[in-house]
């Protein structure tokens, strides 16, 4: 199985990463895992004004640090995850990504605010359900 796993360095990456971790039977190492994260992308202005090189430099640390500790983290558990790195919306990228890299399941955590807050604030996870024609796990 294909697992596409969506992280964003949160307590809730971490929660996600627990349900892997305690569910060997479902989350086995013969599976393929990839890890994705997204950045926010500077403003226009900012990006200018660093230049390309500077933004991608940027974009590329910020990555790594969400990601360092979940390869190791996996590692320790015999699971070597490839990994994503992209910028832009989050939920819009995470869903393109399952899709066209034909993943069975997608696992993220969610951060399990209500409607009235998703209405508000919007939330990654509500617009990966909107995007994607994957299945998605939501771990709380």
């Amino acid at each position: 199985m294909k697992i596409l796993l969506a992280v964003d360095g949160s307590k809730y990456t971490k929660k996600m990463l627990a349900y892997v971790a305690t569910h060997g039977e479902m989350f086995a190492p013969n599976n393929s895992f990839t890890l994705i994260t997204v950045q926010d992308p500077l403003p226009p202005r900012a990006r200018a004004a660093l230049g390309a090189k500077i933004a991608d430099e940027y974009y590329a640390e910020e990555s790594d640090k969400v990601t360092a500790p979940v390869v190791k983290f996996l590692k320790r558990h015999d699971i070597d995850p490839k990994v994503i790195h992209k910028v832009g919306s989050a939920g819009e990228l995470i869903a393109k990504a399952a899709d066209s890299g034909r993943f069975d399941l997608v696992m993220m955590g969610s951060h399990g605010h209500g409607a009235l807050a998703n209405l508000v604030m919007g939330s990654v996870a509500t617009q990966v359900l909107a995007h994607c024609g994957v299945p998605v796990m939501l771990v709380r």
